[in-house]
């Protein structure tokens, strides 16, 4: 006689998608819907939303900038450049990324990227990368215009360099 709320209870628990940040092997792994992305070159796939903005990525994430290919344009300083009275290292089209070079702007890509607040909270083979981290293999969180890059920056799960 229950049984006429089991369904409704299914079609809800199939309609609830995984979190930024949890494993997945398909995009249908992470939303039924289409709206996240699998990203399968990440360590057991990463469930993400790509081309984010500061503001647009669900509670559990923040919105992070990586930039693809190696450079070691002109040195730079993250904390100043651009700043009143800092220093502009970069060209017009270019970014000071945190490794402190000089990145093309268009080489930016940008993920929702799961928050966290130490390495427990990360899954297997993640690390949670705070602003050295960040620094040494990566990626950085996008700022709320007139927002500081500062140690205060929200800290994210990203797969953990492999050992040398």
């Amino acid at each position: 006689m229950r049984s006429y709320w089991i369904l409704p209870v299914a079609v809800l628990a199939a309609a609830c998608g995984n979190e930024i940040g949890d494993s997945c092997v398909t995009s249908s792994d992470c939303s039924p819907n289409g709206d996240r992305q699998c990203d399968t070159s990440s360590h057991d796939g990463y469930c993400t939303i790509q081309g984010c903005d500061y503001s647009t990525c669900p509670e559990e994430a923040a919105c992070v900038r990586f930039f693809t290919g190696n450079f070691a344009n002109r040195t730079c300083d993250p904390l100043t450049e651009d700043a009143t009275g800092g220093t502009d290292a970069c060209s017009f089209d270019e970014l000071c990324a945190l490794a402190g070079h000089c990145v093309p702007r268009s080489s930016e890509v940008r993920y929702c990227m799961r928050t966290c607040s130490t390495d427990d909270d990360c899954r297997g083979g993640y690390e949670c990368r705070t602003l050295d981290k960040m620094k040494a293999h990566g990626g950085q969180p996008v700022l709320a215009p007139g927002k500081e890059l500062d140690e205060s920056v929200p800290k994210f799960c990203a797969a953990r360099p492999a050992a040398t």
